[in-house]
């Protein structure tokens, strides 16, 4: 069962995170941005892969965690 909740959080977290880089490209409609420094840019794909990590993690924890009580309470 730990296996199946670290490859599901590490698959989660991979599509989460393109879902927000996706959002991130989409969002400003269409118009052109200020051109960020690479600090900048290091700082929000790392606040992008964290906040698809915390995403992640609850979902693995609600998916795993329903799937676990539909056990306990079938039998």
């Amino acid at each position: 069962m730990v296996k199946a909740s670290l490859l599901l959080m590490g698959v989660l977290t991979v599509l989460v995170a393109m879902g927000l880089r996706w959002r991130e490209e989409r969002l400003p409609g269409g118009k052109p941005q200020p051109r960020k420094g690479w600090i900048a840019a290091q700082k929000a794909k790392a606040n992008r892969w964290v906040t698809a990590a915390a995403i992640a993690a609850i979902g693995t924890t609600v998916l795993l965690g329903g799937l676990h009580w539909l056990k306990l309470l079938q039998g």
